[in-house]
């Protein structure tokens, strides 16, 4: 019989969320915006990585530190919100917050960069209707 081991599974599981959730709270409040993108992302979590870029465009200079974010982000990490961006696009409250990060990867990734980033072809079908 394995049900206690896959109980205590769960809960551990359960539990490191719980934590995680916390400290993505945490960076947050503290205004640290790249971890809190970063826990966001692996948590894959889309609307709170769109909070995270709307509390970054909140800020004074809110363009100038949402590219200096994005542009320090993993490609894995790009690419996961590149797909997050699609579905916010579409929502006409979201938008200005994903025209603002696209433009950044854009400007700051190289066009063969971009192409080789996985489902782009997807996203910017998808984007181009809403754009």
């Amino acid at each position: 019989d394995v049900t206690e081991i896959e109980e205590k599974e769960a809960q551990a599981k359960q539990e490191e969320q719980i934590i995680k959730e916390q400290e993505l709270s945490n960076l947050l409040h503290e205004k640290r915006y790249l971890k809190a993108l970063g826990l966001a992302i692996s948590l894959d979590r889309p609307h709170t990585v769109l909070m995270v870029v709307k509390a970054i465009l909140k800020e004074t200079d809110g363009r100038k530190h949402l590219e200096e974010n994005i542009v320090r982000l993993r490609k894995d990490q790009k690419e996961a919100v590149l797909t997050f961006l699609v579905t916010w696009n579409t929502n006409s409250r979201n938008c200005h917050e994903a025209q603002a990060v696209i433009e950044t990867l854009l400007k700051h990734e190289a066009p063969d960069s971009l192409l080789q980033y996985s489902g782009i072809k997807s996203a910017v079908e998808s984007l181009l209707p809403y754009t």
